[in-house]
């Protein structure tokens, strides 16, 4: 990534939230050799549900093509890419890199297919004071609750902020800023006009679209959707053809254009060309008669999976043994899970809808097609 680095990028970004503050955690914990943000990459990195997203989609659905994104390539793109911004910035790209890495943790089997299958399930059952069912809340929940089995990794305020707020799916505006305030993690229950704190926060939410505007034009390719030639005129002239010059070409426009005056984002032209890219995506990938019979197949089987997990539930219920004469790997899994966690969830006020979704978001694809055929003996 050949960024152009000028005498005047380095320390912009003066005003600050007192790092005292943005270390803050849940519990208090023992000296350690790493640094803060280095310490909680490294504790993304080793928790299970980073582990499981070598097996989660990005995009297209349990590939058999090893070439194609998956959801932990993606954080791991997303979290160089930021990296490479703070740096030239003169921002910190340990916490960066720590954001980047976690960003997507709850996302459910199935990308955002399955997230939208399962919030339409969540959503019949939902109560007054019930957060959304969205994928910045779940990674955070399972930052802060579900990572470590019973409990979360402990990390700090300024990264679980990063993650909470990472949503860039909007390009209306070309440029943003922090807002500067400390959130009550507790009491959000949606997080569409959520601001990062930070401004490593706000980086990484313009690194997360960076990362997968090329790559899913790439990907597309590779599946015959569409060929790299039919991405708009205006994108090959100004970011270039393929995903590496795409990314150089944006992360240095960024660069370029960003100041704590008027913070950080591109140029207003570059950002009229992201916006005719990402209606190009969205057109002939994420919206494709493809992807819709996909959606199709999905929602089917997620439904399965959460019929058959409620009926698993109601038999531990009764009689947890019982779980174990079902033959099926999903329920011995299942069981090792409810037994661990059902007093946990009681302690936090939690019961049967907090434990059957969060299982469910954190099944991977392989895992939820192995199971399903499982379940219908075939």
């Amino acid at each position: 990534m050949r960024i152009h680095r000028t005498s005047c990028d380095r320390n912009k970004f003066t005003n600050r939230i007192p790092y005292e503050t943005l270390i803050s955690r849940d519990q208090t914990r023992e000296k350690d050799l790493r640094s803060d943000y280095y310490r909680d990459s490294t504790a993304i990195m080793h928790s299970m549900p980073f582990r499981r997203l070598k097996h989660k989609t990005q995009v297209f659905f349990a590939p058999s093509n090893d070439h194609i994104c998956t959801r932990m390539e993606h954080s791991m793109h997303v979290a160089s890419i930021a990296g490479s911004i703070a740096s030239s910035l003169g921002l910190d790209s340990e916490l960066v890199w720590a954001i980047g890495l976690g960003h997507d943790t709850g996302h459910t089997p199935f990308g955002h297919v399955g997230e939208r299958v399962l919030q339409k399930f969540w959503d019949e059952t939902k109560k007054e004071g019930d957060p959304e069912f969205q994928h910045e809340l779940l990674s955070l929940r399972t930052l802060r609750h579900t990572a470590l089995g019973t409990k979360g990794l402990n990390l700090t305020y300024a990264v679980l902020d990063g993650v909470v707020s990472h949503c860039g799916e909007s390009f209306g505006k070309s440029k943003m800023k922090p807002d500067f305030i400390i959130k009550d993690f507790d009491s959000i229950k949606d997080r569409t006009h959520i601001v990062p704190s930070t401004w490593e926060g706000v980086v990484v939410r313009f690194s997360d679209s960076i990362a997968y505007l090329g790559r899913d034009a790439e990907d597309a390719a590779r599946m015959g959707l569409i060929k790299m030639d039919d991405i708009p005129q205006s994108v090959k002239k100004h970011l270039g053809c393929t995903n590496g010059e795409i990314i150089n070409s944006l992360v240095n426009n960024l660069v370029e254009n960003s100041s704590e005056e008027e913070g950080i984002g591109f140029s207003k032209d570059i950002n009229e060309v992201v916006s005719e890219f990402v209606a190009f995506n969205y057109k002939n990938i994420y919206k494709s008669e493809y992807m819709n019979a996909e959606t199709a197949k999905r929602e089917r089987l997620l439904t399965l999976l959460f019929d058959y997990i409620k009926y698993l539930y109601s038999n531990y219920t009764k009689c947890p043994e019982a779980l174990l004469k079902e033959k099926v790997a999903m329920a011995d899994n299942f069981k090792s899970y409810l037994d661990k966690r059902i007093p946990v969830y009681q302690t936090r006020g939690e019961g049967e809808k907090e434990l059957l979704f969060d299982y469910i978001s954190g099944l991977t694809d392989t895992f939820a097609i192995d199971s399903a055929i499982a379940i219908l003996g075939e």
